[in-house]
This record gives C-alpha cells, sequence and structure tokens, in this order.
C-alpha cells in the first residue's frame, strides 16, 4: 500500500482531497491535521462511504515537517495553506524522505519560486514535487491548451472563478485574498508589463449557468504562468469575485485605505470578513463556476474567441481545487507519471484527467466558439456547432444576404381571453392551418423576421447579445434573451430572461417559450410554443419551409 499523508486533511479543500483519494485502489490515506476532533470527525464520515479504503489519521502541524518522518510517506499533499509568505519546508521534507510532494498552493510568489528551490532535491531523492496542483494554475491550463490548440494568433486570455455565496469559506482562503487586496499587483496588459491593484476593476460579467457575477483582478500564479507558457500578445488576467455585490464591492471599498498606503495590509480583518459572509451567506446561492476565455485568430486565420466553463451546484463547487492533486497522485500510483524534478502544475495533467476525478458530482463543463466576422447571426454566435447542423437548417440561419422561404403551418391560439387578446396584439394567426412565408433580411448585427400566415403578419428583430451563444428576440418595446444550442441534429431556442425598455423582468412573470428547427429530408421544419402560467397556452405553430 502507498501512504498518502493530506496536511490540512480537515479544511475546506483537503477534505474534499481525501475523498477523492479514498476512492484510488492501493493507497493508505492518512488524514493529518492540528486537532484531533476534526480529524476524528472526518475519518467517521470516509470510513463508511469508502469502506475498502484505509484512512489513518494522525496530528501534524505543517510548520513542523520534521515531523513527516515518523508516517513514512510514499506522498504528502499539502492542503493547509494560506501560501503567500510560505516556505517550502513540508515540500523538502517529504523529498527528503524519498515522497513525492503536492500542494494546492496559489500563492504567486510561492509557486514562482518553487522549482527552483525543490528541483535539485526532488531530482536526487528521484520524486516529484509539484505546486499550484489546483483551480490555478492546473485547471486553468489543462482548459485553455485544447481551447486554443492549432491558433494562428492568441491575443488575450481570461480566467475567472466565482464561488457561491454559501460554499464554505476556509480561514486561509480569505487571508489569501486579502494579502493582495489594494497592493500592486504586476499584470501583462496592453501589450506589456503594468501595475495595478489587487481587487480592482470590479465588472459583471456573464458566467454560464450563474448569470452576471461580480468579478475583479486577483493575484494568482497565473498571471506569470499564462503569458509565459503561451504566445499571448495583448491581456492575460485572472479574475474572481463574490456571489453577493454588497460582500464583492464592500471588499473594494476597503481596498481604497490600503491602496492610498494608509494601512499595509487587510488580513486581519479575516476573520470579522468570514462572519460577515456567514451571516449573509443566506442571501445567495450554492452555485459557483469557472471560466477560461481566449481570443485570437483560429487555424484558418479567422478572428475567434473561445471559452471553456464550468458549473457546480448544490455546494459542489469547493471540489474543483482539490481535483488536480487527486488526478496527479492517481497517475502517480498506476505508473502514468514517472517524471522526476520540481515543477508548477501547468500543462502537467490533463483536463480529461481532472474532470475524471469530479465525475458523478453536479457538476458541468463545456466548449462554446464566437466567429465574430461572420454575417448572419447563429454562425457567429455558435461558431463551430453551428457547422454540425443539418444542411437545410445551416441554409436558413447561415444566410448571410438573407432568406425567403415558404410552406405550411399549424397554428394554435390558447383559448384564454389574455392569450388571445395577445396573439391578437403580435400579428398572429387564428387555429387552423396557413400558407406561410417568412423572410429574413440582416439587420445591423441581427436579423429581421417577418412571418406571414395567410393575411397575418408578425415580426421581430433578432440581435446578437454579445455573448457566447446568446442572442436577443425583440418585439417592440420587450426583449427575450436566448442561448442557442445545437442538440441532436436541431437549433434549441433556450430562455434566459426578458426586459421592458430595457429594464429586467422578473422570471416568474415571464411566458415560456419554447423553439426548435431542424431539417426532415431537405425540408426545413419548425415548431414554436409559449405559454404562461396564468393562461396556459398563448400561440404554438409549427410546419415546414423551402426555399422560394
Amino acid at each position: 500500500m502507498r501512504r498518502v499523508v493530506v496536511v490540512g486533511a480537515t479544511g475546506v479543500f483537503g477534505s474534499r482531497l481525501c475523498g477523492m483519494l479514498a476512492g484510488i485502489a492501493g493507497l493508505e490515506i492518512v488524514l493529518a491535521a492540528r486537532t484531533r476532533t476534526a480529524l476524528d470527525a472526518l475519518a467517521a464520515q470516509l470510513r463508511p462511504a469508502y469502506p475498502e479504503a484505509r484512512i489513518e489519521t494522525a496530528l501534524l502541524d505543517r510548520a513542523r515537517p520534521e515531523d513527516l518522518a515518523r508516517l513514512r510517506p510514499w506522498a504528502v499533499v499539502d492542503a493547509a495553506g494560506p501560501f503567500q509568505g510560505s516556505g517550502t519546508d513540508l515540500a523538502r521534507a517529504a523529498c527528503a524522505l524519498g515522497a513525492h510532494s503536492i500542494d494546492l498552493a496559489d500563492g504567486r510568489a510561492y509557486v514562482a519560486g518553487f522549482p527552483a528551490a525543490l528541483d535539485a532535491a526532488a531530482r536526487a531523492a528521484g520524486v516529484l514535487a509539484v505546486t499550484g496542483a489546483s483551480s490555478t494554475p492546473a485547471l486553468s491550463h489543462a482548459a485553455l491548451e485544447p481551447l486554443v490548440a492549432g491558433w494562428r494568433r492568441l491575443d488575450t486570455v481570461a480566467v475567472a472563478i466565482s464561488p457561491g455565496a454559501q460554499a464554505p469559506r476556509g480561514l486561509s482562503v480569505i487571508r489569501a485574498i486579502l494579502s493582495y487586496t489594494g497592493r500592486p499587483v504586476r499584470v501583462f496588459a496592453g501589450g506589456g508589463w503594468t501595475e495595478r491593484s489587487g481587487w480592482s476593476g470590479s465588472q459583471r460579467r456573464p458566467m454560464p449557468g450563474l448569470g452576471r457575477r461580480w468579478l475583479a483582478l486577483c493575484e494568482t500564479p497565473d498571471l506569470d504562468l499564462l503569458p509565459a507558457r503561451f504566445p499571448i500578445r495583448e491581456e492575460a488576467l485572472f479574475l474572481a469575485g463574490l456571489e453577493l455585490g454588497a460582500m464583492h464591492l464592500g471588499l473594494a471599498a476597503l481596498a481604497m485605505p490600503v491602496r492610498a498606503g494608509l494601512v499595509p495590509t487587510l488580513v486581519p480583518l479575516a476573520k470579522p470578513l468570514r462572519f460577515a459572509a456567514d451571516i449573509l451567506a443566506p442571501l445567495g446561492t450554492d452555485r459557483g463556476g469557472m471560466t477560461v476565455e481566449a481570443r485570437g485568430l483560429d487555424a484558418e486565420g479567422r478572428r475567434a474567441a473561445a471559452r471553456w466553463f464550468l458549473t457546480a451546484r448544490d455546494g459542489a463547487g469547493p471540489n474543483v481545487p482539490a481535483a488536480a492533486a487527486a488526478a496527479l497522485v492517481r497517475a502517480l500510483a498506476e505508473g502514468r507519471e514517472t517524471r522526476s524534478g520540481a515543477f508548477a502544475c501547468a500543462g502537467l495533467i490533463g483536463r480529461d484527467a481532472i474532470l475524471r476525478e469530479l465525475a458523478g458530482l453536479p457538476i458541468r463543463t463545456r466548449t462554446e466558439e464566437r466567429r465574430p466576422d461572420e454575417a448572419a447571426l447563429f454562425p457567429r454566435i455558435l461558431g463551430s456547432r453551428f457547422d454540425a447542423l443539418p444542411a437545410p437548417v445551416r441554409a436558413v440561419h447561415g444566410a448571410a444576404a438573407g432568406v425567403r422561404l415558404s410552406g405550411q403551418a399549424v397554428a394554435r391560439t390558447g383559448r384564454h381571453p389574455l392569450a388571445r387578446l395577445a396573439a391578437s396584439l403580435m400579428g398572429l394567426p387564428p387555429s387552423g392551418c396557413h400558407e406561410t412565408r417568412v423572410a429574413i433580411e440582416a439587420a445591423g448585427t441581427g436579423e429581421r423576421w417577418t412571418r406571414r400566415f395567410g393575411t397575418a403578419r408578425f415580426a421581430s428583430t433578432l440581435c446578437d447579445a454579445g455573448d457566447f451563444g446568446r442572442f436577443e428576440e425583440r418585439i417592440g418595446p420587450l426583449r427575450f434573451r436566448f442561448r442557442a444550442e445545437a442538440e441532436a441534429a436541431a437549433l434549441v431556442w433556450h430562455w434566459e430572461g426578458w426586459s421592458l425598455l430595457g429594464l429586467p423582468l422578473p422570471a416568474r412573470l415571464a411566458p415560456r417559450i419554447r423553439a426548435r428547427s431542424w431539417a426532415d429530408g431537405p425540408r426545413y421544419r419548425f415548431r414554436v410554443a409559449v405559454a404562461h402560467p396564468w393562461t396556459g397556452l398563448v400561440f404554438a405553430y409549427r410546419g415546414r419551409l423551402a426555399p422560394g
């Protein structure tokens, strides 16, 4: 049995890591921390869940690395933190014992100095010493590499992480954030190196599955490693944020005295800020996510944007930072990783290997693309996913100069008086079968759709919403936001939100909209249904069209 000692086992990330390691055959897991009560509680939780695993406990203080010797480790995983301002004594002690060393460090200076400090010792011992086996830089680089494979030019990269407000918050993570908040941070921006303040530049950005989240500049190893490993021409950023605007912007306000030089650091506020976050947590959610976004020129020399994202539900987010370390231990145990020496965990382990450790959790990932220079709306917002659609669907939705179609459609109007009124105001036809003509014309960055069902006429404008796969349908003062998907050889519209005169409207008052188009041999088929909780069906129509 190979003995793996997990230091900081009872922490937020360490406890998740122990669960992952317990599922790997041939390992004996030693849960190591400073508090016996917490260790016993974690062991009592893991042993019934993994009855075949060997799980032991040991009292160990990260500040006393000499105590490792009595545990006779095959590998040591340091999940304790914080690593900002930390030394490499624990990793050095592991190497001296002939044990592999892995940590979840996100401290920029720590990760930058780790390879030079430990490489000779690790090579002499014939072991692997790895730092940063966590969301950054391990997962961020593993996601970026396939995203931009074959690209001719890489202009910008932005990595972003947004945890849910209800996610557990370890004190070491809070101290790590506060260590750079308001202080100068060296970043690659504008084509060169410059300085910005930590937790500055707050902005709301779309995070798939989470809506728009507040994000700000964070100091992590990626600020060095992204421009070092990839030929980025303009900008490489790492952003993170707090789900609740009051907490995020409040921290930005607290950074001002640090920026002005009035106080040296916010680290002493770690405990009161964690208390405040715990009090406000019920106002947020248990959903978090991560995005890796790149812009440049693709393999064919076209302007391109690509995004990989991860969304975690039901409090699963804290498993993500532990997954890379678990994947690396698995690779060592199975003999797939045979290197010796000291490295930052950037490019050492692939995306699929990391995500394997998250299997079975309510976590989903996906890659999205945009082609900004495409004239037609749907090829632009879907990128290569549009190319997978059937030819009749591509002919209708990919015609840059517009297209005219004719055929037949069956319409159905709801029985509720309000439903009939809404259908009448929008120019929709009565129930029945109708000769149908559709004209799609270019309109700015979008399309103008004019539908004629017999004598009835219904028109709307589709506009690029500026995000991957997103567009808006505008009907008078109303705007409906959709996410377009290529699913099972069909183009599907998923409703995401609505507004009136630019003001967001409550989702609970929104109509329920379903729209799908697909191919039936050479013909273009479509189906649209709109309902409302108050009225039931408002209207629906389905049919087939052909050019002409």
